[in-house]
């Protein structure tokens, strides 16, 4: 995917491996949703725990838990009448979570104050 963005060359496959990326980025978008991930990245949780430890409504930690249950980044187990909440590949993300890290230190403020999507941006 990387060669094809720096040739500026690319078939059906790379276009699609291209689309799949920003879907995956799309699912890491929601300030929630990533914090959702973090909190995960400590270890497995129910939706009670997650609402308890976060602060957020339990609509909304269920509704983003099902967004990324869909885009296959947690999964679910049953444990009695509640659900158990991991990530469904814990090393990976935090690859992703740590190469953004490292991202963010080298941009500064360059993104918090990016116009189209900083804090102030008008949405």
């Amino acid at each position: 995917m990387i060669e094809t963005l720096v040739d500026g060359v690319g078939t059906g496959a790379e276009a699609a491996a291209v689309t799949a990326a920003a879907c995956l980025f799309h699912g890491f978008s929601d300030k929630s949703r990533l914090t959702i991930v973090q909190h995960l990245a400590l270890g497995e949780h129910r939706v009670v725990d997650l609402t308890r430890h976060l602060g957020l409504a339990q609509s909304t930690v269920s509704k983003h838990l099902a967004c990324l249950a869909d885009c296959g980044i947690v999964t679910a187990r049953p444990a009695g009448r509640a659900s158990v909440y991991s990530l469904s590949h814990p090393e990976q993300t935090l690859d992703l979570l740590a190469a953004a890290e490292r991202l963010l230190a080298v941009t500064g403020d360059a993104v918090v104050l990016c116009p189209r999507f900083g804090e102030g941006a008008v949405r």
